[in-house]
């Protein structure tokens, strides 16, 4: 019997906790003509987003990192890992990459984007893994059917939303409009 060579673990990589959430900023649906509000604030906890979110018009609130220059590689990782404090509600989860359609990305009002929903717990943190190979591409929350690969090793800008549509451009039905309250501990790579 021959036992298998050790394999050292992954090394996580933290993107983002505490002071490093100092640059976040909030986007909501008022880009839109919607009413939603919400503010980014970082804390000694991490990033909270705190406002009330209002369907009609748009529906989302969100919080989204500045863009990364130079990108980030993270093509040695198999996805992100989010801790966080988000009431019960599902969330999508967006990362951008700087060239996802022969440099026609930027061009694209609102970009395309690679989503996956988050659930989160009713009261405790929320700990999950989102393997890089569940990512869907969208546009302004429309999957899209080009036939794109995600490329993680040119990372520009992640947003966490709470939006009345999913990552399969379907209702959310972990959306909730009313006073929102989301603690972001960290985000890391593994």
């Amino acid at each position: 019997m021959t036992t298998p060579p050790y394999q050292q673990p992954p090394q996580i990589r933290v993107i983002a906790a505490g002071d490093s959430f100092r640059d976040w900023a909030s986007l909501n649906d008022t880009i839109m003509g919607g009413s939603s509000r919400a503010g980014c604030r970082f804390s000694d906890q991490g990033l909270v987003l705190e406002g009330e979110v209002v369907s009609e018009g748009g529906g989302f609130v969100s919080c989204r990192s500045p863009v990364f220059r130079p990108p980030l590689d993270l093509s040695s990782y198999r996805g992100l890992r989010l801790r966080l404090d988000g009431q019960g509600r599902s969330f999508k989860f967006a990362v951008a990459c700087r060239d996802g359609v022969f440099g026609l990305t930027e061009l694209i009002p609102g970009g395309l984007r690679w989503v996956t929903t988050v659930a989160t717990e009713l009261t405790d943190t929320t700990i999950v893994d989102l393997p890089f190979d569940l990512l869907r591409p969208v546009v302004r929350a429309k999957p899209v059917s080009i036939p794109v690969r995600f490329d993680p090793s040119c990372i520009t800008r992640l947003q966490l939303l709470h939006s009345r549509f999913g990552d399969d451009g379907e209702p959310n039905p972990g959306y909730r409009a009313g006073e929102i309250k989301l603690l972001i501990r960290s985000i890391e790579a593994f």
